[in-house]
């Protein structure tokens, strides 16, 4: 069996008694865009500069292709990095930075001039070895910096918040790039984000990190529809979020009371008690807005009242109150149909399956 391109193996970092890393597990197969998502302060840099070798795990083991790397230098492994400001020297040409790290391993001549060709063609931007760095747009920046250390072979490229200082428009573009230059190339990318929608767009799997320790790894369709704690469920994606009290847990359904007195249905796969408090996400996409009655086989059904209609195109969302004491329902709204015509202050009825919410226990620190 093939070891995977990285293992980390019950890694844990202290800070002055404080776990920035706990215990934590898992195994990037070679050749696969993996994800890191969390919010910031939860660990995912620490656990970066462990694997780059920039810091040494109190414990555990971090291993390439079965190897281990503890103690091994930065330079010396088989990992390299591109940083979130790139660090591209500007006084250096494009072919210049490319070729750094191969002239620094001392690489022949030759050898480095074909490299560095190779590599510029493979990121699509041949003939551009002689040109400024500030010449270059910020799109093409990303890709000169991921092709300076990628033309070193590594085993793995870690790519820590590379998007975040690029403008919207061209942060899409570059997210469509980079899944496709990593497939065609082969490498092995483990990608550092707080962004979930990066780390869903990209990746082949995510784990989602808070607090030290992974919470849920998986497919991003997997986080994104069956996530596995309170966590996940309303850090990746949009959810609408009911806190309760649980009133029966039966075959993997909770009917649980909602604070604003409704009664919700929904799946579990937590361990709940009755009268025991929990919470309820359901996705804004999952709920039917009818200005009827809905469908009578629902398990869950409210009626409100538009509040507001926020218009973002093929995104749109409609909130609509349904308790005084409940946050407005956000809903999905269809941009053709009987409902584009949709209006603040209209009654309408909302209506959703058991299946398409998860229940669990409260997110508490």
């Amino acid at each position: 069996m093939t070891a995977p391109a990285l293992e980390v193996v019950n890694v844990v970092k202290e800070f002055g008694g404080h776990r920035a890393v706990d215990a934590v597990s898992f195994a990037v197969p070679g050749g696969s865009f993996f994800s890191i998502l969390g919010p910031s302060g939860c660990g995912k840099t620490t656990l970066l500069r462990m694997i780059a070798g920039f810091a040494e795990p109190d414990s555990g083991d971090i291993l390439i292709r079965g190897v281990s790397i503890i103690g091994t230098p930065p330079n010396r492994r088989p990992v390299n990095m591109v940083f979130q400001h790139l660090a591209l020297f500007p006084m250096m040409s494009v072919g210049e930075n490319i070729a750094y790290g191969l002239r620094r391993r001392g690489v022949e001549r030759a050898e480095i001039a074909r490299r560095v060709a190779g590599i510029l063609a493979r990121v699509g931007l041949p003939d551009t070895a002689d040109r400024r760095i500030d010449q270059l747009s910020g799109g093409q920046k990303q890709r000169i910096a991921i092709a300076r250390c990628l033309v070193l072979e590594p085993e793995v490229l870690i790519l820590d918040e590379p998007l975040g200082a690029l403008d919207l428009k061209l942060r899409e573009q570059m997210k469509v790039e980079l899944k496709q230059l990593q497939a065609e190339i082969g490498t092995t990318f483990v990608y550092i984000t707080h962004d979930q929608s990066e780390a869903l767009v990209m990746s082949d799997h995510v784990a989602v990190m808070n607090r030290g320790r992974f919470e849920q790894v998986g497919t991003p369709q997997e986080l994104y529809y069956r996530p596995k704690t309170a966590f996940v469920a309303g850090f990746v994606g949009e959810a609408n979020r009911w806190r309760g009290r649980v009133e029966r847990v039966q075959e993997g359904t909770v009917i649980l009371k909602a604070e604003f007195g409704q009664a919700l249905l929904a799946e579990t796969n937590a361990r709940l008690a009755p009268g025991s408090t929990a919470e309820i996400f359901v996705r804004p996409e999952a709920i039917a807005i009818s200005r009827t009655a809905g469908p009578q086989d629902a398990a869950n059904r409210m009626t409100g009242r538009v509040e507001s209609i926020l218009f973002n195109g093929a995104n749109s969302v409609a909130l609509i109150r349904v308790a005084e004491a409940a946050p407005p329902v956000t809903a999905a709204l269809p941009q053709s149909g009987a409902l584009a015509d949709l209006a603040i202050g209209e009654q309408v009825s909302l209506a959703w399956q058991a299946t398409q919410c998860r229940c669990f226990p409260p997110d508490t620190p």
